[in-house]
């Protein structure tokens, strides 16, 4: 399939080619029944949701990452394609819409993977018995950056990582964030610019590494976040 050459930088085996395709499928099928994506062209599918995951792993060394956490993960990205790549890694998704839960673990039996854990849940609320206990984190797209460290940044060990994934408008979200990311006990280490393929668009990561723990008294409740950002 010549969709497949999208991913051919990433030295993937058939066997992973062929989970890709499948959850592609997947994706497809149930998005006629529950809004997962509005993105359902093949060629589309694979840029701007597999390739687009995929590139995470230029980021962050996942040899030497035991957990990672993927917050708001919708339809599974990025942790899912990148479970596939690596499918070692211990894989946690969370994502408060039932449905979409239901569609996870349908894609994570088809694809027979193992060692991944969804939590149907906001991740402020699952945070209580989960605080710093994960190598890596990571959110793509899912609000601005001062309210998502907030969110994600507890979740984080010190001297692990969290990996925004944002669009090419990031700046000013980033000045926004800047006092919330060091109260949360973060400091922006890295900003990564890559190009998607056929001109789909560039993804920027902001690498934030946790250089010391997270006051107890974060996150608070999601309403409070939204309306008192740091």
């Amino acid at each position: 399939m010549n969709n497949e050459i999208l991913l051919n930088e990433f030295n993937l085996s058939e066997e992973q080619l062929q989970q890709f395709y499948t959850y592609y499928n997947l994706l497809i099928t149930e998005n006629e029944k529950i809004n997962l994506t509005s993105i359902t062209e093949i060629e589309d599918v694979y840029i701007k949701h597999f390739y687009d995951s995929l590139l995470l792993t230029k980021e962050a060394n996942l040899e030497t990452i035991k957990n990672l956490i993927d917050i708001g993960t919708g339809a599974g990205f990025p942790g899912i394609p990148i479970k596939i790549m690596y499918p070692k890694l211990s894989v946690t998704l969370v994502e408060p819409t039932t449905k979409r839960c239901v569609f996870l673990q349908k894609v994570i039996d088809s694809l027979q993977l193992t060692d991944v854990k969804i939590i149907n849940d906001r991740a402020e609320n699952y945070i209580s018995n989960q605080r710093e206990t994960f190598d890596l984190a990571t959110a793509r797209a899912v609000s601005a950056l001062n309210i998502l460290s907030e969110i994600v940044i507890p979740f984080v060990k010190k001297d692990g990582i969290f990996i925004a994934m944002k669009g090419s408008n990031y700046q000013e979200e980033v000045e926004n964030a800047n006092k919330a990311i060091k109260t949360l006990g973060g400091k922006i280490d890295k900003i990564s610019h890559h190009e998607l393929p056929k001109n789909k668009g560039t993804r920027v990561f902001l690498t934030i590494k946790k250089v010391k723990n997270t006051p107890t008294i974060y996150p608070r409740q999601y309403a409070k976040i939204k309306k008192q950002p740091l």
